[in-house]
This record gives structure tokens, sequence and C-alpha cells, in this order.
């Protein structure tokens, strides 16, 4: 009798495995681990242009220091907010605590603010204006200001998307089950900024 029905459970192991998946499936399993993988990947992608910025400091820093009786409180503020945006360790698991993805948020704005009030002052400069490095430092800074501003807005698309999954029935039971909550996402003053790269006026003509 055991022989038996340990023959029948064998062979009735792979419907219960089928019949389980389609459930899953049915339920927005599968959907939800696509839209957690594309939110992983965009933000993966900010992270890599922030980094991008972040390496440009210092040699920015460096340039501008040689520049006799530049304002020396403004390059501090510079390195003071790119040692606290760095020295926030940005996991994967910063995109699931919203608290500690506004700190990230905001060390990431102060850096960003930092960096415009030091280059609003290279204006008194002309001599700083005028060298090769610095402006090459420029461009590279504004090319990066607009990278990060793409790859900011596809991964509000994605969290976008993956919030409107977990939320929605009946994929909200399969996320309650799983353990997948909604991700925080970047906020603006101003949500029409989103769709557009700021200008950055580094004032070389």
């Amino acid at each position: 009798m055991t022989r038996v029905l340990s023959s029948v459970f064998s062979r009735a192991m792979p419907v219960f495995a089928l019949l389980f998946a389609l459930t899953l499936s049915g339920c927005g399993y599968n959907t939800i681990q696509t839209t957690d993988e594309q939110v992983k990947a965009a933000w993966a992608e900010v992270l890599n242009q922030y980094q991008r910025r972040a390496d440009l400091v210092p040699n920015l820093v460096n340039v501008v220091k040689a520049e006799a009786n530049f304002e020396q409180e403004t390059l501090t503020q510079v390195v003071e907010a790119r040692a606290k945006a760095t020295s926030i360790q940005a996991t994967p698991e910063l995109i699931n605590d919203p608290e500690a993805f506004n700190r990230f948020q905001q060390a990431q704005g102060e850096l960003k603010g930092a960096l415009s009030r030091l280059l609003l002052v290279t204006e008194n400069y002309p001599n700083l204006k005028a060298n090769q490095g610095f402006r090459d430092l420029q461009a590279q800074l504004e090319g990066t200001e607009n990278r990060i501003t793409v790859a900011r807005n596809r991964y509000i698309q994605s969290v976008q998307e993956y919030n409107i999954t977990v939320r929605s029935f009946p994929n909200n039971l399969t996320a309650m089950a799983m353990g997948y909550a909604v991700k925080p996402s970047f906020t603006v003053e101003n949500e029409a900024a989103i769709s557009k790269p700021p200008t950055v006026d580094f004032g070389t003509k």
C-alpha cells in the first residue's frame, strides 16, 4: 500500500508543480520578478553615474585650488559634500528602505548644490575659466549631470511600473506573501523638470 501511494504521489508531483507555477503566474509572480529586476538594473545605472560625478570632484577641486586666492570656503563645502555623499553605502537594499533612500538622495543633492556654487564662483576668475583643463572638467561634469538625469528618469519609470504591479489585485496578494513592498522613488520640487536634463551654464563662451 505504501509503495502504491508513493508511486501515485511521485506521478502527481509534476502536475502539482505545474499547477503551482500556473498559480504563481496568474497571481503576477513573474511580473513582479521582472519589474523588480528592472528596478535593480535602473538603480545600478543611477549609482554608476553618481560615482562618475564623485570621481570628477577631486580633479576639479585640484584645478581650482591652483587658482590664487580662490574662495576656500566654497572648496571646503564641495569636499565635505562629496565625503558625505560617498560615505553612504549604496547597497541594493537601499532602494527598499525609504529613510535610507531619502538620506542618500539628500546627500547627492547637497553635492550637486555645492558643485553649482563652485562653478558660479569661478565666474569671478577669468584665468581659471581660460584653463583648458578646467574647461574639460566642466564639459565632463555637464555630460555627467545629463547622464544622471537620464538614469534617474529610467529609475523613476521602473519604480512606477513595479509599484503599480505590487499594488494591483491579485498581484498585491502575491507581493504580500513573498515580501515585496513598494519602493521609494526620487522626488523633485518641480515634476516638469524630470522630463528634461538640467541646463548647466559653466560660463565658457
